[in-house]
């Protein structure tokens, strides 16, 4: 294995916000952050490539069955109302409508997303309730939710304090030299850097709160894996 050149997620993090890989994106990078859309996206993009994602959730708006969001919806407003009728849209379809609209695996996703959306009826009694207490458990004990899945939707759709991690996490850390392939202690090595840098981060995004810090981050790292830098250029 090579020599270990980190050993902290904030030199990472501050490496990457100097390339600047994310001045076009969203607010919170994921389109519509805040909104039910996230937690579809999850199951939608399982097996899948994100353009059917894109896609179906576009064939879902057009038939009336998702809002179409007017102005900013990466602040931290939540639309109670629009959210909590497309979950009840969802809950109320057929499995052979929902599949029409998805593009991959349109059987099993169907089944899975009108479950989770009546499940999600059953358990909570407002959008905003999910938001605030939806859990990791909860999230994990649902057909098509796994754990990167489960962190997305608390990070991206409840904006909770969680940071993600995935393939391009792993390989990223494993090309600088540290290799953690078990997911929770990934994702607590990158956690934890920052949590105990935070005036660092701060230096960063000002005051703003940690779960955008950490939105932003899990964002940088999936850019910077897209387009295929050289991580030694964190480095040098």
């Amino acid at each position: 294995m090579a020599n270990i050149v980190m050993i902290c997620s904030i030199d990472i993090l501050e490496r990457l916000y100097a390339l600047k890989l994310l001045e076009n994106a969203p607010k919170w990078w994921w389109v519509n952050a805040g909104s039910f859309e996230v937690m579809l996206s999850c199951v939608l993009v399982q097996n899948s490539k994100w353009e059917n994602v894109q896609k179906t959730l576009h064939a879902l708006r057009k038939n009336g069955i998702l809002p179409i969001f007017s102005g900013d919806f990466e602040t931290d407003y939540h639309d109670e109302e629009q959210n909590y009728r497309a979950i009840c849209n969802i809950a109320a379809l057929s499995q052979d409508v929902l599949s029409s609209y998805i593009f991959g695996l349109q059987n099993q996703k169907a089944q899975r997303l009108i479950l989770l959306a009546q499940n999600l009826l059953q358990d909570f009694e407002s959008y905003t309730s999910m938001t605030h207490n939806l859990t990791k458990e909860w999230l994990l004990a649902q057909k098509g939710l796994g754990l990167e899945s489960a962190d997305c939707v608390l990070n991206y759709m409840c904006k909770r304090e969680v940071m993600v991690v995935d393939r391009y996490t792993y390989k990223l850390l494993c090309a600088l030299g540290i290799e953690i392939p078990d997911y929770d202690e990934l994702q607590s090595f990158f956690m934890r850097g920052v949590e105990e840098n935070i005036h660092r981060a701060y230096a960063l995004y000002g005051e703003a709160n940690l779960a955008y810090i950490y939105a932003r981050f899990h964002a940088k790292i999936v850019e910077f894996g897209k387009r295929k830098y050289d991580p030694k250029i964190l480095i040098n």
